[in-house]
């Protein structure tokens, strides 16, 4: 497995809007693969492919304390969403920085796997803001979209000024 090179904000790629996974392949497989070694390493806990400037919408995820639940969603779709929390979220793609952002409490997702088989889940908690989280990825957009101008101006000054260091 390889570690892919993470995208960071403001880098125009993380704005591109991802194109359905249709051809389910060895490529898909070793690209997730690859994802996960990716996230595991930064460490995180979930990756869209847009982070990796592959613009397909795949998401890998593993919120479990052991890392030892990996999770595929590909082409991802939320048919029921309840509830609303607040968590601070972080981003691969914004490293250092966390801010509350709401979310909705639980939801039920359609997917499919690396291999094409379509799947639901019902997902709460840390588990449901993951997934909302990648899957805005997929349509290019940050959670520092949720965030006020000067908060995202001020989370752009700092990113800039680590790059520098």
């Amino acid at each position: 497995m390889a570690l892919l090179n993470i995208l960071n904000f403001p880098d125009p790629r993380l704005r591109t809007k991802a194109k359905q996974v249709v051809d389910f392949n060895d490529n898909i497989i070793k690209l997730t693969d690859n994802m996960f070694a990716t996230m595991y390493a930064a460490p995180g806990i979930g990756l869209a492919a847009t982070q990796v400037n592959v613009h397909q919408r795949i998401i890998t995820i593993d919120t479990s304390e052991e890392k030892n639940q990996p999770l595929v969603v590909i082409n991802p779709i939320i048919v029921e969403k309840e509830g609303e929390q607040a968590i601070d979220e972080g981003c691969l793609s914004l490293p250092g920085i966390y801010e509350p952002v709401k979310r909705f409490d639980k939801i039920r997702l359609k997917a499919q796997d690396k291999h094409g088989e379509f799947y639901e889940l019902d997902a709460d908690g840390l588990l449901s803001v993951c997934i909302q989280h990648e899957m805005d990825h997929l349509e290019g957009k940050l959670f520092v979209d949720y965030l006020s101008e000067m908060k995202r101006n001020r989370i752009r000054k700092k990113l800039a000024k680590a790059l520098k260091v």
